[in-house]
Parts: C-alpha cells; structure tokens; sequence
C-alpha cells in the first residue's frame, strides 16, 4: 500500500514500439520473425526494435543485421518509419492527458504521469488504474504498453522494465528490500555497462548493494552519477513529473556538429566533444541559466542515433562541472568501434541561476573531474586536454568574459 501523502507516479513504456507501429501499418507482419533496422543494404546497420517473434530467436536491439539473420535467417527487415511513430506518440500522450495534466515524455515511447489526485476519479486502486490505461491503448490504439506504479520516476522506471509486454507491476516503499534490492545493478536506470563494471570491481552487484554503500564512498568513486545512484536506490528520488503544457518552454540548451570525417578515437571524440560543452556552457552563463539534466547524443556512420542521459542532485553550470559528466555519458553510450559522425550535448532541466545556483568551491569541482570518468579508456592525451582546458577556463574566468577559445585541427 502506499502512504497517504506519497504521490502516485506511472511509467507508461510501449512494447517494442516501432515494431508494433510497423505492424499496424502492414499486420501480415505479426506473423513473421522481423525488425525494425537501419540500412538493410548495410551490413552495418543495426537492429532498431523487434517483434516477439523475433526476440524468441534471440535477435537483439542494437546488434548488427548481420548479427541478427545469424540467428534468424528468416529475420524480416523494414526500414523506419519515423513520422509515423512520432504521430503515435503524440497520440499515446493525448490519451494520458485525459488523466492527468503531469505528463513527462520520456523519449518518443515512455511517458511519467502523477496521477496523486486523479487515480481515484477512475479505478479503486493505483494498479487498477494502470490495468485500464493498458486496455485502453490497446483498444484504441492497437498498442501494448507496460506500466510501474510507485511513489517516484525512478522505481515506476524500473516497475515498467520488469514485466514485459502488456504488465502492471506496483512498487511501494515496503517493497524495497523484497522487489527491489535483490536486483542486478544493471536494472537500476543510469547504470551502463562502464558503471556497471567499476561497481562490480569493488564487489557492488545488486541495487542493495548500492543502497547499503557509504554515499560518500559512491561519491568520491563515481561522482555525480554515484550521488544519484545512492539516491535511487534508496527509494529516495523526488523529483516532480513536469506538466505537458510546461515541456514548450525553452529547458534546454544544446549544441551539435557533424563531422568531415567519421571519429573513431577517443582523442578525437574528446576534441569535438570539447567544443560543443564549451559552446553549451558559454551559453548558460549567457543566458544566466543552470541545469540538472546532462545529455550526449551521437549519429553513427549508417545514422542511427543513439542518445543517453542522466539527472543530477543539483543545478551546474560551469566546464569542469559538465565536462566529467559528459565523459562519463559517452563512455556509456560509445562501443568503442561504431563510427561517429555526428555528436551533440544538451544541458536541460534548467533554471535561474539566481535562484537555485549554490557555490560550488575550485577544489571540489577539481575531485569530481577527476573521479567521474572511466580511467581506461581515455589516455594521456585526454589528460592533456583536460588540463589545457582547465587552464583556459580559469584565463577566462579571470578576465571576465570568453576570449580564449581551444583551437581544432
């Protein structure tokens, strides 16, 4: 049972969407192994979403064609159609919002809704209320979605990744140490594949590991993302659903650059990812806005897009804050071998610097951008750019403005 000042949070996340999208456009597909890819002609395409069918022959998202017809030679491949899924999501979100008026996107097939002062108006429980938003996208929509019910983002986040396709699954704060700890790190949201391995190395494997960790320890180990890991697992999360009409507000600001040719080194990477922050960050300071939400996005050679994020405990605004942040999220995303053409950082969740901005001191800012990224994989040659860019941030800061500017090859 949940409490009753705790608030009622739903995430709402269809079952591999733009497969099922594809399938109400051509239904014959329901009955046959497929997926949605990028370029069939491209053995380096990669596999977008897949039906059940073909998820039963181990096909996985991500993976190569190639990878994936190894498995099922029978694999259908179809190529996006992405108006089309932007249409249903529109339409998904338009349903929501006849139940609520906090309603989150949370990418183009998931959406958070607080439901605290409406479930009541319609069903006789939070999970009865999800059971009827299942049905009634199903009905109307031609859709599945799973639903988690809990008291904050985070574990309704996780509550909808539990059971697939077509599930309710509630989480309360009760449920913590029976549900929710017991679990591997890797369903805990924000914890990649890079995090995943620093934690494992000091013997972190389950969410209650995590929860049971000195905060200070994740802090001082992983930095920012390790204070918000803390948070999470604890059940202690509490950030609010934004309404929808609130999302056309500017939130965000963010840069992007195509690149002449494809990256596929870290001291590359690094080089363009410099430019776009500090682009960004000369920009909060312009705009004398902060964020709490760091995102890095990136387009592979074949154009596929790939994007992550995370959420942070407060609101940054300079380099050296970002720049670690930054680098934690692109060891996540990158393989290491997909060529990157494209990369982007946008910095949301933000606000007034005025009201929200707390001092944070040189030193401690320096101890972050030392602790928060993976030591294997950028070089020394990263290190000397983080040093040179440290330096000219200071050079600025000093002089008042954004004179010094790192020069590209």
């Amino acid at each position: 049972m949940f409490k009753d000042q705790q608030r009622i949070i739903l995430h709402c996340d269809c079952n591999g969407y733009y497969a099922s999208v594809e399938c109400l456009l051509r239904p014959e597909l329901k009955d046959v192994p497929m997926a949605v890819t990028g370029n069939p002609q491209n053995r380096h395409g990669i596999i977008l979403a897949k039906n059940q069918l073909a998820k039963d022959a181990g096909v996985l998202t991500a993976e190569t064609i190639i990878e994936a017809k190894r498995k099922c030679p029978n694999l259908v491949c179809v190529r996006p159609h992405h108006e089309l899924y932007a249409e249903y999501s529109v339409k998904l979100n338009n349903i929501y919002l006849e139940y609520s008026d906090r309603v989150e996107p949370f990418g183009i097939d998931e959406s958070f809704m607080d439901v605290t002062q409406t479930w009541q108006d319609f069903a006789n429980s939070p999970k009865d209320f999800a059971d009827l938003l299942r049905n009634r996208i199903r009905q109307d929509l031609g859709l599945t979605i799973s639903v988690g019910v809990s008291y904050n983002k985070i574990l309704a986040k996780l509550g909808s990744d539990l059971k697939k396709p077509d599930a309710t699954t509630v989480i309360t704060e009760n449920d913590l140490e029976s549900i929710v700890w017991p679990l591997d790190i890797s369903n805990l949201l924000y914890v990649g594949k890079v995090t995943a391995k620093r934690l494992r190395a000091v013997n972190i494997n389950t969410i209650g590991e995590i929860a049971k960790t000195d905060p200070e320890f994740l802090a001082v180990y992983l930095g920012k993302i390790g204070e918000n890991l803390s948070i999470y697992a604890r059940g202690l999360e509490n950030s609010e659903v934004q309404k929808y009409t609130e999302l056309d507000e500017a939130k965000s600001i963010g840069n992007g650059q195509t690149f002449s040719e494809d990256l596929i080194s870290w001291p590359k990477i690094n080089q363009g990812l410099q430019g776009l922050v500090a682009e960004v960050t000369n920009r909060l300071r312009k705009s004398n806005k902060v964020a709490n939400v760091i995102q890095v996005q990136l387009k592979s050679s074949d154009f596929q897009v790939f994007s992550k994020q995370t959420t942070l405990t407060e609101h940054i605004q300079n380099y050296e804050q970002i720049w670690p942040v930054v680098q934690q999220l692109i060891q996540e995303l990158w393989d290491q071998e997909t060529p990157i053409r494209l990369l982007a950082v946008t910095a949301g969740g933000l606000e007034n610097k005025d009201q929200v901005y707390t001092q944070v001191s040189f030193s401690d800012l320096t101890l972050n951008s030392s602790d928060d990224f993976d030591k294997s994989a950028p070089d020394k040659e990263f290190e000397k750019q983080k040093k040179l860019n440290n330096l000219v941030y200071k050079l600025n800061q000093q002089m008042g403005g954004d004179y010094l500017k790192l020069g590209t090859e």
